[in-house]
Parts: C-alpha cells; sequence; structure tokens
C-alpha cells in the first residue's frame, strides 16, 4: 500500500476516521475474538494502514480517535483493572506514535527518492539535449576494450554513423587508414587509461571517407574500486577554425613583412597615447626595441616641450573631436633613445578597434637624410650661381675694358688739359679748368660705379630677399647687358611701369638673371637683319608683376623649348646648357616662375615673374 498524493487532506483525514470506526464497530461486535487484554491492538494496526495511506497526519488525528476509542472500551470490560487499562493505552500510544514516525520517515525517504530520480532524469534529459544540440561537437562512450556504448546525437551528425550503426563498434572505424596501420586507436586508449586524461588534435574519419581536423579529448573512468570501466570521448571539429588561424597567421606574417619593409616607421597608440604597436623600421629609427616601448607613452619618442604637451594634445581631440594633425602630413622633431633630434615627417589616422576605443598610427619618414640634400643642394646652388657669375664676367671682360676706357681716357685728357691750362696761369681760364676738374671728377667717379657693379655681381652672396624698386633694378643690368650693343647695331627700348613695382627678390641674384637673358638675346639676333631687343616690365596676375625680354633673332626649335631650362639643354654650338637652368632656380627660389614664348613676327620672348611687395603688406 502506498500514499496516494492526488488526495485532498479532507478527504484522507475522512477515510482514516472511517477506519478507525471501523474497526470500532467490529470491536464491539467480535471483541471476544482479540481477547479482554488485546483492546488497543486492531487499532495499532489500522492507525499503520492509515499512516501508510494517508500520511502522518491522518495517522495522527485517527490515533488519538482510536485512543479514545480504546479507552472507552476497555472500561467495559470488568476483567482489566483501570492501571492495566492506562497501561494499555500508554502502550498503546507508544507504539503507535513509533509507528507513525517510522513511517513518517519511510515515505520521506521514499518522496525524495522519488524526487532524486526525478530530477535526475529531469537533468540526464537536459544534458542529452544539451549534448544532442552542440554542433561540431561528438560525446560518445567507449568500453574498455574501445568498442561504442552511447552515441549522441552530435555524434551522429560530425560522423555521418548513426546510432545504430555506431553502437558496438570499435573506435578504429573513425580513425584515418594511416592512424590505423601506426596502431594509434589502441595507443590512445592506453594512454587515456595510464594517464587518466588525453587531449590532443588528429584527423579522423567520417562515414562518407572524408577527414576533418579534431581537437579530441579521451577521459578514462573507473568505479569506487578503481577498476577501469571505460572511457568518455569528446571530439570538436576543428577544420575551418584550423584554416581561419592558418589564414590569419598567413595574413599577419604577410603584413608584418610588408611593414618591416616600407621605409616608414609605424607606431599604434591607443587612446591614453600607450604604444600598441612598434614596427621593426621604428626600432631602427629611434633605437628602442619593440619590447622596451611597448605599454608606453609615446611621449617618449618626443623632445621638449611636445614630451610634456602631448597628453594634452590627445585629452583635446577626444573632447571636440576636431582634428589638427589627424589626415595630414606635418614636419616635427623627435627624439631617439641616445637623445638625438631628429626632423621626421608624421603622417597619423585614425581607427577603431573591436571594443569600440580609438587606436591612432602614426608613420614617420626620417627627414635627415633629405635636409641634409637639401643643404647640399643649396650649397650646390649658391655655388653654381657664383659660377655662372663669374663666368659671365669672363665673357664681357672686353667689353668692360672698353668701357672702363672711356672714363678713363677722358680723366687723362681732362686732367691733362687742366695742368696745360694752370701752366699758363691766365686768370681767364679759371673756369674752364675748374668745368675740366668737375668733368674729370664725373668720369672717375663712372669708372668707379662700373667697378662697383662689377664687384657685387661677381661677388658670392647667401639669398637675401629684400624689397626693391624695379625699374632702377632692370637699368642696371641693362647697362651691363648692353654694354657692347651699340657697336653691334642691337636697338633696344626699355618700357617699364611704375605699377608693376616694388618687389620682393634677391637683387643680385634677378639682375643675374636679366644679364642672362640679355646676353642671350644679343647672341640670338647677332646674324640678323633686324636686331631689337626690347625690355618690359607689367602687372600679372594678384600678388605678382612680369618682366619680358623679346628679341628679333632666330627663335628656339620646338623640341628643344620644352625642355630649354633643363640641365645642359643649350642652342648654343659651345654652350654648357647650365644658363637657363641656373635662371629658373634662381626665379623660382625667389617666388616666381619663367618661360618662354615664340614672337609673331619672329624672334623669341622669355617671361619671368617676381612678386609684388605691395601684395605682402
Amino acid at each position: 500500500m502506498t500514499r496516494d498524493h492526488r488526495s485532498p487532506l479532507a478527504i484522507r483525514i475522512g477515510a482514516a476516521m472511517a477506519v478507525v470506526l471501523l474497526i470500532a464497530a467490529l470491536h464491539i461486535e467480535v471483541g471476544s475474538l482479540f481477547g479482554e487484554n488485546a483492546t488497543f491492538l486492531p487499532f495499532a494496526l489500522g492507525v499503520l494502514i492509515v499512516v501508510l495511506w494517508a500520511g502522518p497526519i491522518p495517522a495522527i488525528i485517527a490515533a488519538i480517535t482510536a485512543l479514545i476509542i480504546g479507552i472507552l472500551l476497555s472500561a467495559r470490560t470488568s476483567a482489566t483493572t483501570p492501571v492495566a487499562n492506562l497501561l494499555a493505552a500508554a502502550t498503546f500510544t507508544v507504539v503507535v506514535g513509533g509507528i507513525i514516525l517510522l513511517a513518517h520517515r519511510i515515505t520521506r525517504s521514499h518522496r525524495l527518492a522519488e524526487l532524486r530520480k526525478r530530477e535526475a532524469s529531469d537533468v540526464a534529459e537536459e544534458l542529452n539535449l544539451l549534448i544532442d544540440s552542440a554542433h561540431g561537437h561528438a560525446i560518445y562512450m567507449l568500453d574498455p576494450s574501445g568498442r561504442v556504448t552511447i552515441w549522441n546525437k552530435g555524434a551522429e551528425r560530425l560522423t555521418g554513423w548513426t546510432e545504430a550503426e555506431a553502437i558496438g563498434e570499435h573506435a578504429v572505424l573513425f580513425y584515418t587508414p594511416e592512424a590505423v596501420a601506426m596502431g594509434k586507436p589502441d595507443n590512445d586508449l592506453a594512454r587515456a587509461a595510464r594517464e587518466g586524461r588525453l587531449e590532443q588534435e588528429e584527423w579522423l574519419r567520417r562515414k562518407d571517407g572524408t577527414h576533418f581536423l579534431a581537437a579530441v579529448a579521451v577521459t578514462a573512468l573507473h568505479d569506487e574500486n578503481g577498476h577501469l570501466r571505460g572511457f568518455a570521448k569528446i571530439v570538436q571539429d576543428i577544420t575551418q577554425r584550423r584554416a581561419a588561424e592558418e589564414a590569419l597567421r598567413a595574413n599577419e606574417s604577410h603584413l608584418r613583412s610588408i611593414l618591416s619593409t616600407v621605409p616608414e616607421a609605424m607606431v599604434v597608440i591607443d587612446e591614453s597615447g600607450a604604444i600598441l604597436s612598434f614596427s621593426i623600421t621604428a626600432e631602427t629609427l629611434f633605437g628602442y626595441t619593440g619590447d622596451e616601448v611597448a605599454g608606453k607613452n609615446v611621449a617618449m619618442l618626443l623632445p621638449s616641450p611636445d614630451r610634456e604637451r602631448h597628453d594634452d594634445y590627445i585629452g583635446r581631440y577626444l573632447a571636440s573631436g576636431v582634428p589638427h594633425i589627424i589626415g595630414s602630413v606635418r614636419t616635427v622633431s623627435a627624439r631617439c633613445k641616445d637623445g638625438t633630434v631628429i626632423p621626421v615627417e608624421l603622417s597619423v589616422g585614425e581607427a577603431r578597434g573591436c571594443d569600440g576605443r580609438r587606436i591612432f598610427t602614426g608613420f614617420i619618414r626620417d627627414l635627415t637624410e633629405r635636409r641634409r640634400t637639401e643643404e647640399q643642394l643649396a650649397s650646390l646652388q649658391a655655388e653654381l650661381i657664383h659660377v655662372s657669375r663669374v663666368s659671365a664676367m669672363g665673357a664681357m671682360a672686353s667689353t668692360l675694358a672698353h668701357e672702363l676706357n672711356q672714363p678713363i681716357t677722358a680723366v687723362v685728357n681732362y686732367v691733362e688739359g687742366a695742368r696745360d691750362l694752370f701752366a699758363e696761369a691766365v686768370e681767364a681760364d679759371r673756369p674752364v679748368i675748374l668745368d675740366a676738374l668737375d668733368h674729370a671728377a664725373a668720369e672717375a667717379l663712372r669708372a668707379g660705379n662700373i667697378v662697383r657693379h662689377l664687384r657685387d655681381f661677381v661677388a658670392r652672396g647667401e639669398v637675401e630677399k629684400t624689397v626693391e624698386p624695379l625699374p632702377p633694378l632692370i637699368e642696371e643690368a641693362a647697362a651691363f647687358g648692353l654694354m657692347d650693343a651699340r657697336e653691334k647695331g642691337i636697338k633696344w627700348t626699355l618700357n617699364l611701369d611704375p605699377a608693376a613695382s616694388p618687389v620682393l627678390v634677391d637683387k643680385v641674384q634677378i639682375q643675374q638673371v636679366l644679364i642672362n637673358l640679355i646676353r642671350n638675346a644679343i647672341e640670338a639676333m647677332s646674324d640678323r637683319i633686324e636686331r631689337r631687343l626690347t625690355i618690359t616690365s607689367a602687372p600679372d596676375q594678384p600678388g605678382f608683376v612680369r618682366v619680358s625680354i623679346s628679341d628679333t633673332g632666330g627663335g628656339i626649335p620646338p623640341g628643344v623649348a620644352a625642355q630649354l631650362f633643363s640641365a645642359f639643354i643649350s642652342t648654343k654650338a659651345r654652350g654648357m646648357g647650365l644658363g637657363l637652368s641656373i635662371c629658373r632656380t634662381i626665379i623660382e627660389a625667389n617666388g616666381g616662375r619663367i618661360w618662354v614664348e615664340p614672337r609673331a613676327s619672329g624672334g623669341t620672348t622669355f617671361h619671368f615673374t617676381l612678386v609684388h611687395a605691395q601684395a605682402e603688406g
């Protein structure tokens, strides 16, 4: 008899009372069958039935009722004394109490056992559902000999063998032929039994014959006596994961190979300025290893005061979102491990990591060699300009001698005439003597000016731009360039616009350009009938003025015009091709540009622009 869990408590109490009353009625009718000293015995049996069927509460109520009825029934019997009746009632109470307590414990143990069984069943069912839903995982059991005893749905999906096909089969079924030939299935089980657990990666076989890379974990199972009772095996397909890892490693290796060959150093930092990545080129540039700078603030690569201000720069950008250097290229200074400060070209890009935090990547190019090269080029340029000036003066040496001969001869004549007049000492000749001396002084000053201008032109000096009036600048240069023009039949015209002045230039260098272009124009017209040279100045585009030198020579061949300003390109039989190249260098260094155009009526016009000083005000 078992307890009826579904009956309400009131029904079970009523049924218990009915059992007690039924026993009482039987006792009254056939009490002699129980004996006069066994009044409480049938009630004890009734309480035992009630506690087993209805539970402890109805049994307690039934016991109390039976005790009262038993006492009343005992009082009707004259064969027993009151003391004996009281002793029987006490004995009944103790026995019934023990029965109820024992029955309660029995039913409680039974209930707990059922509860544990139900919980175990639920856990097993949930575990089976979890195991069966584990995609890419196979979980199965093997007996000590290596034959399958339990085969889950995941194993079916992963390998293709159904439970009916796998149960009882040896584990060699799932290994590749090469592994079977090497005895690997039995060796794996022996190792797992010896070590308790075995984890490894190996190639396994599916039902269709295809192979897959698996992560395998084998656990040896023992009973309470330590005897091996089987193995639990978990298999995970890692073929795609391993392929992805290999692809990722290949990409990382490829990226590292690229970054190790690019000329720029690469430094990656986070929002706090901590260095996350430091390329091999960066190690070479700064002298630090990647391990030395990892996690440290990038400010260590900057000289003062940028070192102290760098965190503020990042903080302002993160707060405002206004980029100052992001996406642009800037020339800054960097500090190497040995304390050397070098010029670098820095470009910074921004990205976001997987966690949403910003990361900044800086590409850094060392400008030390470029600066050194620029300085060497500047020195070479100055040397070429000086050589050009000296060469130009060598070409004009004879003309300068002729020009200087005129004022010197005039000075000699005037002085000799004054000497002769002084010898006669006639008062009337005094004004003539004074006039002769004035002319002699003027001619001497003229010769001195020619020599001074020659010295200034030939002298080497650094580029120093000053604000200069353009007309006098052109006139002084023309005076040198046109020294022998009259003897060669050259007619020249100066059309200088006062509005195209002043200019911001290096005066000596611009005069060198003018003299070079004027001398070239004179040579170009040496075999022409019409020999006319025109020098003009006029406003050009805003902020600039244009100077033009036009001749009536034979012009420049089209094939030469395109590269006329390149070094070693010349239209002269004995020219070195450096003059116009130097002219272009000078004009560009002074902020302008130079070009050539053919004249419609024959000849050539050279144009160059200069910075209009008024535009700088």
